[in-house]
């Protein structure tokens, strides 16, 4: 098959994570899966993952084997003498999305450490911890040490934002250039 799902709840499913019997664990494959899809399809997909409630964390693990999605651009086209656009195929051979008892998504491919990074995180996270910017003696003027690591994790999340923030940027002016291509900020 394709596709399999399997859904466990109780307490045989506490093997997975303490929060899996409550509310339960879901696992995915996705094996050997080939498909066409149109970007319209995609991006009319957001109204039905938004909800005014928010949802309970579901631990999760959905692996991606050996799989090919071709995207299709199927919006009008700016000009009518152009080709089109080329469409994009995204070949996966094995990739795990995990999702934890604290709701973050985790992403491995095969042959990934073990050490799992979150899917929002852009960079590394982390400064070495030797790289500390409050020197012996430098008083007042110095970061304490203890700030160190929330000023790190600060520092991340604005990053992350700044990040964002750039790629809706980018497609603010990419649909603006659809209709005025000449458009210069």
């Amino acid at each position: 098959p394709e596709v399999c799902l399997r859904l466990e709840v109780g307490p045989n499913a506490a093997v997975h994570s303490p929060l899996a019997v409550q509310n339960g664990f879901l696992h995915m494959l996705v094996r050997s899966y080939t498909a066409e899809l149109f970007m319209s399809f995609l991006t009319n997909l957001g109204p039905f993952l938004e909800d005014e409630i928010i949802p309970e964390v579901i631990p999760m693990e959905i692996e991606v084997v050996d799989t090919k999605i071709t995207l299709k651009d199927d919006s009008p086209r700016v000009y009518p003498t152009s080709p089109g656009p080329v469409p994009i195929t995204l070949a996966v051979d094995h990739v795990t999305v995990k999702r934890r008892d604290d709701g973050v998504f985790y992403l491995t491919g095969e042959g990934s450490p073990k050490q799992e990074k979150p899917v929002s995180v852009l960079q590394e996270q982390k400064a070495p911890a030797e790289c500390a910017w409050a020197a012996p003696g430098a008083g007042t003027r110095g970061l304490q040490l203890k700030e160190l690591p929330e000023l790190q994790r600060e520092l991340q999340t604005m990053k992350i934002a700044l990040a964002e923030a750039n790629m809706d940027k980018a497609r603010l002016l990419q649909e603006i250039r659809k209709y005025n291509p000449l458009f210069q900020l």
